[in-house]
């Protein structure tokens, strides 16, 4: 599949990514019920509940990421479960889309976010992705459904039929601003 598509890549907000999941590591709320401790040698508060669905066990992975194309041609989406990620050695871009009604992605909602080190985000069930790097590999922690890992991975070593994950093609998008983003958000600060 071909097409001439841009997708900017946009800053990481919790409002914009909020149709496609949560934001992860922001500051330290207020308290209003959310369980939380603070003194002078640490911090820590509940920042999401995470849903495996039903019957399912938490999993944490490791994850290097080397992909620098700036082409996406394929979307990844988990049926059952949330999948966080976290970067922990740089940054990475998460394209993401909504699914249509039929399950497909639905190209309209396709967008990329700067996931900066340090941040995170957690995909909701259903949400079609696929994760880039604009430099060299990025170390990431994901959060994720034990029995999904093992079906995809089935799935991309044999010929066995994916039923927790499903893969789609899409039309050749190109992420636009890889590097300028990146100069522009190293110079504000």
């Amino acid at each position: 599949m071909t097409s001439n598509s841009q997708l900017d890549i946009n800053d990481l907000t919790p409002q914009a990514f909020a149709v496609y999941g949560w934001m992860l590591g922001k500051p330290m709320p207020d308290g209003n019920g959310i369980p939380l401790f603070s003194n002078p040698a640490t911090d820590f508060w509940q920042e999401h509940l995470f849903n495996t669905g039903a019957g399912g066990d938490a999993e944490l992975l490791w994850v290097n990421y080397r992909s620098q194309s700036p082409e996406i041609s394929n979307l990844e989406k988990h049926l059952l479960t949330q999948q966080a990620i976290v970067p922990l050695t740089g940054e990475i871009i998460q394209v993401v889309a909504q699914s249509a009604a039929d399950g497909s992605p639905n190209l309209g909602t396709l967008t990329a976010f700067r996931v900066p080190q340090g941040q995170g985000i957690c995909m909701r069930p259903g949400c079609w992705h696929a994760t880039r790097v604009v430099d060299a590999e990025v170390t990431c922690l994901m959060l994720t459904r034990r029995s999904t890992t093992l079906d995809l991975i089935q799935h991309l070593t044999t010929s066995a039929s994916a039923t927790e994950s499903a893969i789609a093609e899409i039309p050749v998008q190109r992420l636009e601003n890889r590097v300028d983003a990146r100069e522009q958000a190293e110079a504000a600060q």
